[in-house]
């Protein structure tokens, strides 16, 4: 990896570089992407199920496009019975994790005989979009559909791709009902984001959708936001490790790779005020490269997006941090807990050397659906709050509306908002004048 003495010059060509990753970026594809959405939204199903032939290369109508409840036991059971059981221990801690952060309705009442409130309602219908393919992501089923089933959503649909054979992947299944899900549809693409915005004969349309995908999935996501709520438009995976000279350099390349082998254009940064870690770190990270799995992508991702930087302090190290913004931050110093109460942006933090990434992408309870590409500066982790919406509850009786009548008829008219005044005035005028003022 490469090693960079950190100055304002490559703190901005790295940001620069960053911001290259952001789907927004990738204007080519919009045109292709318009065109599905708006195909579904006319042709509905005779769009979704030519375009997954095209796409997916599988036949499906409107017989065959719903998973079955045996087709869910058919999966259950090509499912290893070891990594059945991983699952639900992991979707214990999750759950309970996002039980946390429950929220209730809450009301004020005051003597004057004014009510104020503010009402927590589940939304009721979200879609979760899942990627398919080779590749099966049970965790990100889990970490989409789990906090939207504690929010208390009544429906919680689930769209993925099929396989060739027509088909969902077993695992993937397994994990939607597991989880919660209500419904299965088999298709995938941005024709699954717009199904779910718009609605087909198959498959009625939801509220919210949630769930990472490719540039074509967060290109719809975009496309159909206004019609629906979305959570974000997702982009590469990154990290940025911030550690001292006391952090164990075989740890930080294993977590730096950790993110870099998701794609090419996956981003690992270490910080670090140290040059002899930074050294240690980027030869240990050399000598794993050669013997995974995931070779090229992981040589192409370091090329591009890979970074060590060296700082002269801590303070400037948490600086960068906090500039770039990442979506995983990994602080491993000697005091880790102090750093951390400097950070302001990051999407997930890991504190210590045994908290590795994985930890949180897999089973600590925490959602790994983070903002990316800097958005952790005013984005958060996906959670129940996703999965609800807060009405504001008034109430005011004769009593209490009576003495500030009158500054709402002032503020309405200083507005030129006669029929606000109005409303509010009608209600008093049968209320004798007060001939003391009118004297005056």
């Amino acid at each position: 990896m490469r090693i960079v003495t950190l100055d304002e010059t490559t703190r901005k060509n790295i940001l620069s570089d960053l911001l290259k990753r952001d789907p927004n970026n990738y204007g080519e594809y919009a045109e292709t992407v318009r065109k599905i959405v708006d195909d579904v939204k006319s042709d509905r199903d005779a769009a979704i199920f030519a375009y997954t032939q095209k796409f997916d290369g599988a036949e499906l109508t409107a017989e065959t496009i719903r998973v079955t409840e045996e087709e869910i036991a058919e999966a259950e059971a090509a499912v290893e019975p070891e990594l059945l059981a991983v699952m639900k221990r992991a979707m214990k801690n999750i759950r309970d994790y996002h039980q946390m952060q429950v929220r209730h309705s809450w009301f004020d009442t005051k003597p004057d005989g004014t009510l104020l409130g503010q009402k927590i309602t589940a939304l009721e219908s979200v879609g979760v979009y899942v990627p398919g393919g080779k590749a099966a992501y049970p965790s990100s089923v889990l970490m989409n559909i789990i906090p939207a089933e504690v929010a208390g959503v009544r429906r919680i649909v689930m769209v993925t791709p099929p396989g060739r054979d027509g088909k969902v992947n077993p695992v993937t299944l397994t994990a939607a009902h597991l989880a919660g899900a209500t419904e299965v549809y088999k298709v995938g693409g941005a024709q699954a984001i717009a199904a779910l915005a718009f609605g087909t004969e198959s498959i009625p349309r939801v509220h919210k959708i949630v769930g990472p995908g490719n540039i074509f999935v967060a290109l719809a996501k975009k496309a159909v936001y206004g019609h629906v709520s979305i959570d974000s438009i997702a982009g590469p995976s990154e990290i940025l490790v911030l550690a001292d000279e006391t952090a164990n350099p075989r740890y930080v390349a294993a977590d730096l790779l950790s993110q870099a082998e998701h794609d090419e254009l996956a981003s690992a940064i270490l910080v670090t005020t140290s040059r002899k870690l930074a050294e240690e770190v980027s030869a240990q990270a050399d000598a794993f490269v050669r013997t995974l799995s995931r070779k090229d992508i992981l040589e192409k991702s370091l090329r591009n997006f890979g970074y060590i930087l060296v700082a002269k302090d801590m303070d400037e190290a948490v600086a960068a941090a906090n500039e770039i913004a990442s979506e995983h931050l990994e602080i491993v110093t000697a005091d880790p807990f102090a750093v951390m109460t400097k950070i302001q942006n990051a999407g997930a933090i890991f504190l210590g050397e045994y908290s590795s990434e994985p930890l949180g992408d897999y089973f600590a309870g925490p959602n790994h659906v983070l903002p990316t590409n800097g958005t952790a500066k005013f984005f958060s982790p996906l959670g129940v709050d996703d999965f609800i919406k807060k009405s504001s509850v008034i109430y005011y009786s004769r009593e209490a509306l009576e003495p500030v009548s009158r500054d709402i008829i002032a503020f309405a008219e200083a507005e030129r908002l006669t029929a606000h005044a109005n409303s509010i005035r009608v209600r008093f005028e049968d209320e004798p004048k007060d001939e003391s003022a009118a004297d005056a």
